[in-house]
């Protein structure tokens, strides 16, 4: 459990939530945990502040309890998503909300990074923080089911004044909700990357040309749940650990081609398996 006071290499803030399956299974989803379990696997001393019922995401994240820790702010339930579909037709409709997470946010974490499912994030937090990194999808996702109850936060609060962001990923389908954020935030030094499935990502400097950096091709793609999350860890990481922005999107791509490749989170990948990805593309 958690120990009070000791830094983390690697802290994301979101909601775990319980995704319900077609065939009535749970697992755990949602980019705080798909991330930070990245992160674990690339050796990082990785925590989760998430709120919900704790004794339902202990259960949940049970099999990765080892890698993870974990700071459950207590809740009359736990965010819940049913999915419908998969692939490129996958849609998720909001069955249960844990509420926001608070303003009194206080990290202490080499990483932070705010991984917000359904705008639960909050805009402030207290601390020491070496690198903030922002995946901003669940500030503009348009939900079904209970969304209405939500109270829904600007996306350009999340990042707030000058400096407060290093980096941001985004998906290119959500894109046109947040291309006022990225340029606010590289505007004020951030580093952006703008991914787009099997085609190259795009990477956004302040003063840099774009950079494009091409995808691995997967030969027998599995299931691509969780794969923006693991690119924004490894991203995170790799540019906190001064690789250049196009070597950290290089980086990124193969754990996302390394989880893709698999199924579920067990296919997230560890350093040598994404090395070996990398290694395999030239």
């Amino acid at each position: 459990m958690l120990n009070p006071g000791v830094p983390f290499d690697y802290t994301t803030v979101g909601h775990v939530t319980a995704d319900l399956t077609a065939d009535g299974s749970r697992r755990p989803g949602g980019s705080a945990f798909y991330s930070a379990l990245q992160a674990a696997r690339l050796g990082q001393r990785t925590l989760i502040i998430t709120r919900g019922v704790a004794h339902e995401i202990e259960q949940l994240l049970e099999p990765y309890r080892a890698e993870l820790e974990l700071e459950i702010l207590p809740a009359a339930q736990t965010t819940t998503l049913e999915t419908l579909g998969s692939g490129a037709t996958r849609r998720q409709r909001v069955i249960a909300w844990a509420g926001p997470i608070g303003e009194d946010l206080v990290v202490h974490s080499s990483i932070l990074h705010l991984a917000p499912v359904v705008r639960e994030t909050p805009s402030r937090w207290r601390g020491s923080v070496g690198f903030v990194g922002l995946t901003p999808q669940g500030l503009v996702r348009e939900w079904g089911g209970r969304t209405k109850e939500i109270k829904l936060t600007p996306p350009d609060a999340m990042v707030g004044q000058p400096g407060a962001c290093d980096a941001i990923v985004v998906s290119e389908a959500e894109l046109p909700s947040c291309v006022g954020l990225i340029w606010e935030a590289v505007g004020a030094g951030a580093i952006a990357a703008i991914t787009a499935g099997a085609a190259a990502t795009t990477i956004l400097s302040p003063g840099e040309p774009v950079v494009k950096v091409e995808v691995p091709a997967i030969e027998d793609p599995s299931d691509d749940t969780g794969a923006g999350d693991v690119f924004a860890a490894a991203f995170f990481l790799a540019l906190s650990q001064g690789q250049p922005p196009g070597s950290a999107a290089a980086f990124a791509n193969a754990a996302a081609a390394v989880r893709i490749g698999g199924a579920g989170a067990d296919a997230i990948g560890d350093v040598d398996a994404i090395e070996a990805r990398l290694r395999a593309v030239g």
